[in-house]
């Protein structure tokens, strides 16, 4: 699985691909220069249950922590992540 992050001016997403498939997405906004918020993560129908949300957002979560961003999780799959896995609380706004 290949997860890319693209970056834009206020907003941004990871997207999954697996055999060059797009296997799901996690978009996010970026109101401000301190933090993101979780907006929607899609998987597709058929890579549900192989993990590929949780990579994504494990992806945005490391780019959080390297440009120094919290991440508030408006998305319920973040949300409900956050809450259950206390070592990525450490960028949760």
């Amino acid at each position: 699985m290949k997860i890319l992050i693209k970056d834009q001016e206020n907003k941004g997403f990871a997207m999954a691909r697996i055999e060059n498939k797009r296997a799901g997405v996690m978009t996010y906004l970026k109101p401000s220069p301190e933090y993101i918020i979780i907006e929607h993560t899609i998987v597709e129908p058929e890579f549900k249950g192989k993990g590929v949300a949780k990579k994504l957002l494990n992806k945005v979560v490391d780019m959080a922590r390297e440009n120094n961003l919290k991440i508030e999780p408006e998305c319920s799959y973040a949300a409900a992540m956050f809450k259950k896995l206390p070592d990525i609380q450490d960028v949760l706004k």
